[in-house]
Parts: C-alpha cells; structure tokens; sequence
C-alpha cells in the first residue's frame, strides 16, 4: 500500500468533484442522499478550490459509484465535463487556431487541474492520442480513466464541431466489463485488454481549425496558465507548499516561527501571506492533521493513543474531542465504521 504522503497529497481541483454531485443529482439522487452516504463535506467542495486529497477522492468516487448504481459513472461524468471545467487551460484550447495546437496545450498545461495523467500525442497520421497515467490507485483507475475517455471526446467534439463516435477507435487497458453496451455510443470501435488508453483520430483532424479561434483570447489565456504553472513550479499557493512541508514532517511539526524560516520570511510575513491567501497557519495544520487522522485509523492498525501521539496531542482525550469535531464520531467509531462499510468499497 502507498504511503500517507502518496494519498494525502493533491490529486484533483474540487470542481471534479462537483461535476460527480451535478450527475448523481442528474440521475435522481436528492442533495440529502448525495451527502448522507459522502464521507466528504460537499458544502465545502462546491466553494472551495483546495485540491482534493487521492485519499479523499477515492473515498468520493466509492461513495457516488455505490449510490448510482453505475459501474460506468466515469465515462457519465466526463460527457458532462464542459470545457470551461478545466479552467485557463480550457479556454487557452478553444480559442487555438487548429485541433492539434489545442490538444498541445491541454497536455501542457495538465498538471493545474489534476496530477492523475495526460494525454500525450504520438504525432503520426492517423493520429493517436495516449493517456500517460501518473497516479491512478487500482481502486478507482476504471472510473478515472472513463472519464479522462470521454472528458477528451467532448474537447475535441467542441473544438471542431463534428461527431467523432464514427471514426475514431478506442483502446481500453482494461478487459471488456459485463456493462460494455453502456460505453459503446461513445465509439463504434473499442480494443480491450489493451497496454495503455489510446484513442485512435481520423488522419487529418489535428490540421483542422478550432471553431472558437481567436489568437488574442488564446494569448490572455496562455499568459494565465504560464503564471499559474510557474506558481505551481515554485510549490503552488504559500498554503498548498506549507501544507506539503507539513506532510514530509516524520516528528514533530514545526512552530509557525520554525516554518517562517524555512520559507525565508518573518512570522509577520507567513501570517500576512496567508492570511491574503484566506488561511492561517492553524488552519493548515488542523486540516492537515484531520486528514491524517483520518488515513491512519482508516488503513493503519495504529491504536487511537498512537496516532494521538503521531499528530502531535499529549492528550487522547483532547484528541478523540477534536476527531468528533472533524467527523462526527469518536475515531474508534470511526474506524469500526470504515471496516464496515470496506466491502462495499473497491479495495486499495
């Protein structure tokens, strides 16, 4: 099994997951069904933009698979994923002058929406478009790569214009499931059991011309994944780099005077910093610390008192209070809960 850090890292934007409560609402289900039986706090993803955990996502995507019903949820939602989800680098792709350039810059800019994978493009006619995946747990790997599937079917039907079930030919990395009827309008030719996800394009259609070209907005839109890339290059936000900071912590966390200086700037600065950002020190730290406690009682058979002492509480009692504040049960509840619920969830 991966380690804490492998799943507490950031996976995904928030608005990924919003696009999974838009179907499930798509389908049916009611908010109180949706966030009855969610492990997450589904208020806070619809206005949040702090990238989701994998542990969290997983716990997501587990939870909205059961609740639909739908084995093939992934592929439901990427349909449904509009381009102005992926933010800049969506509206950078429409306004490209040709197919191909679009596809470029998706693959640049990736990384500021989601750290699962890219489609790279093997440049030869006909061309082929192939998912590199970077960090997709078995667990949820057939949700994600159906929605990476038809997320990029719907890029690249709203960048020309054209139907593509036709004339396009997709290779699946996984062997043909019992629900295969319910994917076959996306493509008329699928290749299972294949080494990696490709999608088979009709020669030519990188040479085509964007219907929404406009070199001007391309420019803005650029210029604004630049900026977010080198941000991100830097560490990301001063909250998401002090957030990692804390997660390679192997003891002790460091005081907020400790941190201060190994970003190079005064406590006053740390805090002012933050503080612009909409968070304070304190703040990390307990979202941090509720994450991990979380993790640790869920998949380590490390007792209360142990993970207490691991987050940094002298107290138990103090700790059990604060985990009921988090989650709304006491972490032995909590972990008896999750064992419970683990054969209805895919396994890590």
């Amino acid at each position: 099994m991966q380690s804490n850090q492998f799943w507490l890292s950031p996976a995904v934007h928030p608005v990924y997951a919003r696009l999974v409560y838009a179907e499930l609402l798509r389908q049916g289900l009611s908010s109180e069904q949706i966030q009855a039986d969610s492990p997450l706090d589904w208020d806070a993803l619809l206005h949040s933009n702090h990238f989701l955990n994998m542990s969290s996502l997983q716990s997501l995507l587990a939870s909205a698979i059961r609740l639909s019903g739908c084995p093939w949820l992934g592929f439901a939602v990427g349909m449904h994923t509009d381009v102005s989800a992926h933010g800049p680098a969506g509206y950078a792709a429409v306004t490209a002058n040709t197919i191909g350039e679009a596809i470029g810059l998706t693959e640049h800019y990736s990384s500021l929406r989601q750290h699962l994978g890219a489609f790279r493009w093997e440049r030869k006619q006909p061309p082929v478009l192939v998912l590199d995946e970077s960090r997709m747990p078995a667990a949820i790997r057939e949700y994600l790569l159906g929605h990476f599937t038809t997320a990029l079917l719907r890029l690249l039907e709203t960048l020309g214009g054209q139907p593509l079930h036709d004339v396009i030919r997709i290779d699946w990395p996984l062997p043909e499931p019992d629900w295969s009827k319910e994917i076959r309008g996306y493509a008329r030719d699928w290749r299972f059991d294949a080494d990696a996800l490709r999608i088979h394009l009709p020669a030519g259609l990188m040479e085509e011309p964007c219907l929404g070209a406009d070199s001007e907005a391309c420019q803005h839109a650029v210029r604004d994944c630049e900026n977010q890339l080198q941000r991100q290059q830097r560490g990301g936000a001063l909250s998401e780099r002090i957030k990692q900071r804390l997660l390679e912590c192997e003891q002790d966390y460091p005081t907020l005077a400790q941190m201060a200086e190994q970003e190079h700037v005064t406590a006053r600065t740390l805090i002012r910093h933050l503080h612009s950002e909409g968070s304070s020190y304190q703040q990390i730290m307990d979202r941090l610390r509720s994450e991990q406690a979380g993790w640790l009682l869920a998949h380590t058979e490390l007792s209360v008192e142990r993970v207490a002492e691991k987050l940094g509480y002298q107290d138990t009692s103090n700790f059990s209070r604060t985990f009921r504040r988090w989650y709304g049960a006491t972490p032995k509840t909590y972990r008896a809960q999750f064992q419970r619920d683990k054969t209805q969830r895919p396994s890590d």
